[in-house]
């Protein structure tokens, strides 16, 4: 992508894409003649990205509604589509295309400016990275787009009330939800047995894993409940894996209807009443759905573990470095010194030390990466090895900052 140089570009052009790529900037006419008017009765030096960009925000609080929304929206087109380029990956499986994608957030360029205030806060780019990428993975998760968990994923999450209630709902008679309440605990137990549900992915069980899972059915098919005995299957017969594996994606597709209800038409009548549409039932769609939500809560978890994960990896593979390699990363990241500083400082060339320091940041890096490929199943593609590479620029900062802080509460 080319980036814009002018200010009439920056608040005048939007992008335009060909076959899911860039393909230029296209002037808006209106917004070309309005900004060159002003650039005219605005002093040379106050000309300035920053100036514009909290110009047209100031503008827009006033009046929401005039050309100050367009300008900032043509302006933030890059920040949003850097933000779609970076989020898109972090998806296994996507049916929005890029473009898509870019509509979605920069259809939410006022909600980012209500949030922002450039005079106080962080510049209107820095906080709108943040928040254009929160925005397309929260509208892909309403969308429903996402695919997080398959099958076998989804019945491991699932609680024994939940899918209860997801059987019933279905209308399936008590004897065969207890048939099938009994088929979904011996699968969580046997698949349990055979391997770690901590992947996002699970796989369909192996041949082995459905043995064990029958064994386990077949061994409980005659169960207590409620203090009377109910056979589950006629006597003197056992349920093979076929049926089992049969019934269990039954349950998997009860449980996301019951939790992704699908209406064809909000203006169908109720059933059985001879007033009122679908739609008068209708529910926030702020909220997200039940999946969503149980799916949030284990992601919050889980990232919570990997981050501290990553934080205790990258402290072991830093004390790894050289004395030299240490020095310098300190030098450059605690005392905020620049490269030709700590050349003078150290009394060796400016190469060096761009070359040591470059080299630290890749063993660094390429211990994430062995860990992101081990552990998360990750494949290091260039575009996962570029968001590594921003993910560990920001932990050095923060890591090196934190000692400073501390050292300073010391003194």
């Amino acid at each position: 992508m080319r980036a814009r140089q002018s200010i009439l570009e920056m608040f005048a052009t939007f992008l335009q894409f060909e076959a899911e790529r860039f393909n230029g900037w296209v002037y808006d006419a209106k917004l070309r003649r309005n900004i060159q008017n002003l650039l005219l009765q605005i002093p040379q030096t106050q000309k300035s990205e920053n100036f514009w960009a909290i110009y047209w925000h100031k503008a827009w609080q006033i009046q929401p509604n005039s050309l100050a929304l367009s300008h900032l929206s043509a302006y933030l087109q890059e920040t949003c589509y850097w933000a779609v380029k970076r989020t898109i990956p972090q998806f296994a499986s996507l049916q929005s295309s890029l473009s898509d994608c870019f509509q979605i957030a920069i259809a939410q360029v006022p909600k980012i400016l209500k949030g922002c205030d450039p005079d106080q806060k962080a510049s209107l780019k820095s906080y709108s990275t943040v928040a254009f990428g929160n925005i397309i993975r929260d509208a892909l998760r309403q969308k429903q787009e996402i695919d997080y968990a398959n099958d076998w994923s989804l019945l491991l999450k699932l609680s024994r009330k939940r899918l209860q209630e997801a059987l019933q709902n279905a209308g399936v008679t008590d004897d065969i939800i207890a048939r099938y309440l009994l088929a979904w605990k011996s699968f969580t137990d046997g698949y349990i047995l055979s391997k770690s549900p901590g992947v996002r992915k699970l796989q369909r069980p192996d041949q082995d894993t459905w043995d064990t899972i029958t064994q386990l059915y077949n061994r409980d098919v005659l169960r207590t409940a409620v203090g009377e005995r109910l056979t589950l299957n006629p006597p003197g017969t056992e349920c093979n894996a076929e049926t089992l594996e049969k019934w269990l994606v039954f349950c998997a597709k009860q449980v996301r209807s019951y939790l992704y209800p699908v209406v064809s038409s909000l203006n169908l009548p109720k059933l059985g009443q001879t007033e009122g549409e679908l739609q008068d039932d209708l529910a926030d769609n702020t909220y997200e759905s039940l999946l969503a939500s149980l799916i949030d809560q284990e992601e919050a978890e889980t990232q919570k573990n990997q981050q501290i994960e990553i934080h205790n990896l990258l402290i072991t593979a830093l004390a790894k470095l050289t004395l030299q390699s240490q020095q310098l990363l300190e030098l450059y990241y605690r005392q905020g010194l620049t490269q030709q500083q700590i050349a003078q400082q150290q009394q060796i060339q400016q190469y060096q030390v761009s070359r040591q320091l470059a080299k630290a940041r890749e063993s660094l890096l390429l211990a994430i990466t062995k860990w992101s490929q081990e552990k998360m199943h990750i494949s290091p593609t260039s575009n996962v090895v570029k968001y590594i590479s921003v993910v560990l620029e920001e932990w050095l900062q923060n890591y090196f900052r934190n000692l400073e802080s501390h050292s300073s509460e010391e003194q």
